[in-house]
């Protein structure tokens, strides 16, 4: 989405796949050099790969279908799956001597999302690689139709992100949600219609990040730089290397309290959301819990005032909340009755323009909410590595460059980091489709179980 949105549009068009073998093939080839030139992602490295070698070789003879369940926990992870295919893939299958057909690719689900941020050139680019789109704030039954017409027809298996969004945290999953359990259920639905005998799986796959030389200075350096953005006054110390959990963990906490404080004034004074704030006292010594609680209840609170303004009603998760305030969001801004904008007055496109410009800035509190739905507040103290230091650190910068008005997307490069993939058992929904199609409550049964099923085995590979 873009930082700033003054005009209502005609609502958003679907991108159909058009996956272009001439496409794929150029982009396979440079994948390498522009993940090493435009990325911090200097070694990709993958375990367990035989199990996704032997799934492809199955597939390839039509014996299963199957779908890549994969962690989400950065905007890069597209870039290391398509590694993992297009070099780690074809290399293990050749020490196993394993003969696959080439290339070796996955179609992919994204976000409808991405071409509004990111230019509409990305939008065309997924389309060839094989991606499909999908609105995630509502029911978008052609989303679902094309996604699950590739699960059963597509050339090759589909990836899909269960946690729906990045959250930031390599080692935090997000709740899963139950579309991917349920296109594993539609697509053996499908296959048994018609008369086809593959099995379907679910792959779960995870993806975790971690510095080649854990970068302190660089975290101080940032830390120093909020602190700056949020007004703290901070007395020049020096940054000790041999000591760097000691000296930067009060000055996190210091800063995470400090814009917990702002912010919590902020709602009060202009949103006049004063209770809903006021956090009882905890019994525990343990500072953490506090800032826990009092981020919780400002999550909620921006949320509401999003909610109220397109009138929603608060249920759910907080991931469930940000999709149903961006999709009302999307509906004032790219509008169904503008399909054709010439037929309009100028008075009706001002108006128009004027919803547009207010539901724009009404979803700027969901963004805040957006980057910190995983945290935990025990993240860094858990485990205060270099790794859980710059995630967390990142997400207040995200946070701080959203109220600047700046791009949250361009992250800073705190330093070079390496990726390891790693593959898990394969989850069968055959197994489980019996149950499945017995009954429409037998089916809500099903997903719910296969679902956690499904989180339980993502988590593992942490």
């Amino acid at each position: 989405m873009s930082l700033g949105i003054n005009q209502a549009k005609p609502p958003l068009e679907f991108i159909p796949p058009a996956l272009n073998a001439s496409v794929l093939r150029i982009t396979q080839l440079l994948l390498p050099a522009w993940i090493n030139s435009q990325t911090i992602i200097s070694q990709i490295e993958a375990e367990n790969v035989k199990t996704l070698v032997n799934l492809i070789n199955e597939f390839q003879q039509k014996k299963i279908r199957f779908l890549i369940a994969f962690r989400h926990p950065q905007v890069e992870d597209p870039f290391a799956l398509g590694y993992l295919f297009s070099h780690i893939v074809p290399k293990v299958a050749r020490q196993e001597k394993i003969k696959l057909n080439y290339p070796v690719h996955s179609h992919f689900v994204y976000d409808r999302g991405i071409p509004l941020w990111a230019g509409s050139h990305i939008g065309w680019f997924l389309s060839q690689l094989g991606g499909t789109p999908i609105q995630r704030g509502k029911a978008d039954w052609t989303g679902l139709r094309s996604a699950r017409n590739l699960f059963v027809e597509g050339r090759f298996p589909i990836a899909v992100a269960p946690e729906g969004a990045t959250n930031g945290l390599s080692e935090v999953i997000s709740p899963i949600e139950p579309g991917v359990a349920q296109l594993g259920f539609w697509c053996a639905e499908d296959l048994h219609k018609a008369g086809r005998s593959e099995q379907v799986f679910i792959l779960p796959v995870g993806i975790k990040y971690s510095y080649i030389n854990p970068p302190w200075e660089s975290i101080a350096q940032l830390l120093n730089q909020l602190e700056v953005l949020s007004g703290l006054t901070v007395e020049e110390k020096g940054f000790d290397p041999a000591l760097p959990q000691e000296m930067l963990y009060p000055r996190l906490i210091s800063l995470a309290v400090h814009l917990l404080t702002v912010m919590k004034n902020f709602y009060q004074r202009f949103y006049h959301y004063s209770s809903e704030l006021e956090i009882p006292e905890i019994e525990t010594s343990d500072g953490n819990e506090a800032i826990a609680a009092r981020l919780k209840a400002l999550l909620d609170t921006a949320l509401k005032v999003s909610e109220n303004y397109f009138d929603l009603q608060p249920k759910g998760n907080f991931s469930d909340r940000c999709r149903r305030v961006e999709q009302a969001g999307w509906n004032y801004i790219y509008r169904e009755d503008f399909k054709d904008i010439k037929a309009l007055s100028t008075i009706e496109k001002r108006l128009a323009d004027l919803v547009a410009e207010e539901a724009n800035l009404r979803m700027w509190h969901m963004r805040l909410v957006e980057s910190f739905v995983a945290v935990t507040g025990k993240y860094v103290r858990e485990k205060p590595t270099a790794e859980r230091f710059a995630e967390t650190t990142l997400l207040i910068w995200r946070m701080v460059t959203r109220i600047k008005g700046s791009n949250p997307f361009k992250l800073p490069k705190l330093g070079k980091q390496k990726v390891k993939i790693t593959i898990g058992e394969p989850l069968s929904i055959s197994d489980k489709f019996e149950d499945y199609k017995a009954s429409r409550k037998n089916a809500r049964i099903a997903v719910a179980d296969f679902t956690n099923d499904l989180q339980k085995a993502m988590e593992k590979l942490i």
